[in-house]
């Protein structure tokens, strides 16, 4: 057994503290600090501003690239690595299966008659994708965000992904773009990269809507171009709760913690459990898991500054905090999960059971994983196809039905002040017949 000289997660007892230090503890945010927004949303405005020069000066500074990658490149990454290509395949077509029956279906009601609405949707055109890359790769994002803008219908799908130090993009991203059936793929990184999805350039169509996580530069730059071009959400630092009793493995709740913890050093892992006795056991099996992974540094980091374990006197307060945290990733490693997975509102991926294995929803089951991170769970969902349309009503009256409701229209016209409102209403019928 492994010894642990020092706790990697600060402890905390739920019961001892005031609903202000509760609060305090899940209050966190997806949106940088003011100095990276402040940063961010001025690359935004030199490439607004300028255009391809303005992105080549800030490729130039910050890396990343930008050129586009040809088609052939990407076909002969995806020929080039035929077992990756065929986890991708399958991949895929998983996620196509899962976000298919997500195609929203108009609505029409006449619930009084005279007066028909009708409620409509439709894919966008052009849709950015954000695909992080760099010092890592992410192939199974290209995945997440492509192919539900295609089984949306969305006509071009533009992926804009970094290239490395090398100057290359990863070749499993590329194969991804390949497989998954984007219309184009972009060196470029960064919030030069968002600005330029966002407004154009004069190498660059603009997009509709940007989708897609990133890092603290990226998220600032959507938060800087949105109201000119939509977003899906500021997404922050990959983020993990598992909820644990006592019938819990340690192993594999430190495996859940590690596994998205694996992210970067500013990710939070967070054990909320009833049972006392748990949390030195899973400090055990993470000191004795992480001497055996690649990205132990980033690991330890994280734990040690994001890492987190709180103690509830009783399932009900643990449910209650947990929902309040409102994690991306909830893993439910309890006796009762089916119980407990209901009584969780507030998530961004539920995982529930011994085999419902985090890496599982971010690469292999179908379900989507962009999912809202710092505390944004609490009102917003997983990417979607409906994230990559709009809609719309129509509204169709006759005569009867507009003058079956002009009361209420003259009486609430009246009171707000507005008179061409109510004019708008009654000169339909003293004008008629008149054209």
């Amino acid at each position: 057994m492994t010894a642990v000289s020092q706790p990697r997660l600060r402890q905390v007892l739920l019961e001892e503290l005031t609903e202000a230090e509760q609060a305090g503890l899940c209050r966190r945010s997806a949106v940088p600090d003011p100095e990276v927004r402040r940063i961010a949303g001025a690359i935004c405005e030199e490439v607004r501003s300028e255009g391809d020069r303005a992105m080549e000066r800030v490729a130039a500074r910050h890396g990343g690239g930008y050129f586009p990658v040809l088609r052939e490149t990407l076909e002969r990454a995806a020929d080039e690595m035929p077992d990756v290509t065929a986890a991708l395949e399958e991949a895929r077509d998983r996620i196509a299966a899962f976000h298919r029956p997500q195609i929203p279906s108009d609505m029409h009601r006449e619930d009084v008659p005279g007066i028909a609405i009708t409620r409509r949707w439709s894919p966008l055109g052009r849709v950015g994708a954000y695909v992080p890359g760099g010092k890592a790769a992410y192939p199974s994002t290209v995945l997440m965000t492509v192919v539900p803008a295609k089984v949306a219908g969305v006509r071009e799908v533009v992926v804009a992904t970094p290239a490395g130090a090398d100057g290359n993009v990863n070749r499993a991203t590329l194969a991804a773009c390949w497989v998954a059936g984007a219309d184009e793929v972009w060196a470029m990184g960064g919030a030069g990269a968002v600005a330029t999805l966002a407004y154009g350039t004069g190498l660059v169509k603009r997009v509709e809507k940007i989708v897609g996580p990133g890092s603290q530069w990226v998220t600032a730059a959507k938060l800087a171009v949105f109201g000119d071009c939509g977003i899906d959400l500021p997404a922050g630092p990959s983020e993990v709760l598992v909820l644990a009793d006592d019938s819990a493995d340690p192993a594999l709740v430190a495996a859940d913690l590690l596994c998205q913890a694996e992210h970067g050093p500013d990710s939070p892992a967070v054990l909320v459990t009833t049972d006392p006795t748990l949390p030195s056991r899973v400090e055990e099996a993470l000191e004795e898991q992480l001497a055996s992974l690649d990205r132990r540094d980033i690991l330890a980091e994280a734990l040690s500054n994001h890492g987190m374990t709180v103690i509830a006197p009783d399932m009900t307060q643990a449910l209650s905090f947990t929902n309040r945290y409102a994690a991306e990733h909830v893993s439910l490693l309890t006796s009762d999960t089916e119980t407990h997975a209901k009584a969780v509102t507030a998530a961004g991926s539920v995982y529930v059971g011994r085999w419902s294995a985090e890496s599982a929803g971010d690469y292999a089951t179908g379900a989507n994983h962009v999912l809202p991170t710092g505390g944004l769970a609490a009102c917003y969902g997983p990417l979607s196809v409906e994230d990559f349309g709009s809609w719309r009503q129509e509204q169709r009256l006759t005569r009867e039905g507009l003058a079956d409701i002009l009361p209420i229209i003259t009486r609430l016209a009246d009171v707000e002040g507005f008179t061409a409102h109510r004019r708008a209403a009654e000169l339909r019928f003293s004008t008629e017949g008149a054209a």
